[in-house]
């Protein structure tokens, strides 16, 4: 009998703690000898191969891609339909962040943001173009 006096918590396991578990599955371990070994539930291991397949859990690594710098993009031509904004004149720089960065990704993709942008948005975007 296990008496417990405070209050339990949930575990929270790292994306890498996921992935090496499940890891040694894909080795040739039984999955119930992996969940007793770490204290996990079979149904827990399970939601983490699902998320795995579905690419909600992967490895982060970082990844260099090839960047080349251009002066600047020529402005876009104005339509009736869209006010364009100007841009500074001759000699201004753009502030900082309406400055924008074009990011062409391995398949061609390109993405335009503004040289500002977070990285957690950037992050959101490039996963939602992937998607």
């Amino acid at each position: 009998m296990e008496i417990i006096t405070g209050v339990e918590r949930r575990r929270r396991w790292r994306p890498e703690e996921k992935l090496r578990i499940l890891a040694e599955i894909d080795g040739g371990a039984k999955l119930n000898e992996v969940a007793r070994r770490h204290d996990v539930s079979r149904g827990l291991i399970w939601q983490w191969r699902e998320a795995r397949r579905r690419g909600r859990l992967v490895e982060e690594t970082a990844v260099f891609v090839p960047v080349r710098v251009i002066a600047e993009l020529p402005a876009p031509e104005p339509t009736e339909a869209a006010a364009v904004p100007s841009s500074p004149p001759c000699g201004e720089r753009a502030p900082e962040a309406d400055r924008p960065v074009e990011i062409v990704l391995p398949d061609g993709t390109i993405l335009r943001v503004a040289e500002g942008v977070s990285l957690p948005a950037l992050r959101r975007l490039v996963a939602a173009v992937r998607g």
